[in-house]
């Protein structure tokens, strides 16, 4: 062969390798937003009127899930699985709260709150519930997507399902994603900790 089909040769093999690298590099998904770009301060209402702030997630272990009492499946399922992983936790389950967040301030205020977490078994849990610009801050600092679908009072709101795993400093670990079984999110707690 001869040097300048070998050159030749070499620029085409050294220019579809950094094509190849280029489109990669493109395709590839974004990468996952930093954990400290997920949790942040708020100012709430839990379910017995007490107003609460960020260092509610200090000194323990928590779970927190955003939804809302009226929501036919996601958040009951959540909750009871994630109220059984606690259980299955033993003698660490002192360690780890159940903190629910409306995204629904317009029907769920602290009564109604108390109402639905005694309604559904789910002693121990901190609900938690504010003004519209109260919610707004909280779920953009946890990046929850939220929106009301529908007239009247027969309305839903659509929400991300997934729960936040926070460490006692308050700092986000990992997010546990719906449909977790009380054993792969009691599995995830453990490690964690």
């Amino acid at each position: 062969m001869s040097p300048r089909r070998l050159i030749l040769l070499l620029i085409a093999v050294v220019t579809v390798g950094l094509v190849g690298a280029y489109v990669g590099l493109r395709l590839r998904e974004p990468p996952a937003p930093p954990p400290s770009a997920i949790g942040g301060a708020f100012q709430m209402s839990d379910q017995n009127g007490r107003a609460v702030d960020a260092d509610l997630l200090k000194d323990k272990w928590s779970l927190v899930f955003f939804g809302f009492t009226y929501c036919p499946d996601v958040c009951p399922t959540t909750l009871q699985a994630m109220n059984a992983a606690r259980q299955q936790l033993g003698g660490k389950a002192k360690d780890v709260q159940i903190v629910f967040v409306s995204v629904d301030p317009g029907r769920d205020d602290p009564e109604q709150m108390e109402a639905y977490l005694e309604g559904q078994g789910l002693s121990g849990v901190v609900g938690l519930t504010g003004t519209p610009e109260q919610v707004e801050t909280f779920a953009r600092n946890y990046k929850v997507f939220y929106r009301k679908v529908g007239e009247g009072e027969g309305y839903t709101v659509d929400h991300t399902t997934v729960a936040y795993l926070m460490d006692p400093k308050g700092r986000f670990v990992k997010p546990l994603a719906y449909g977790m079984s009380p054993e792969q999110m009691a599995g995830q707690i453990r490690q964690a900790m």
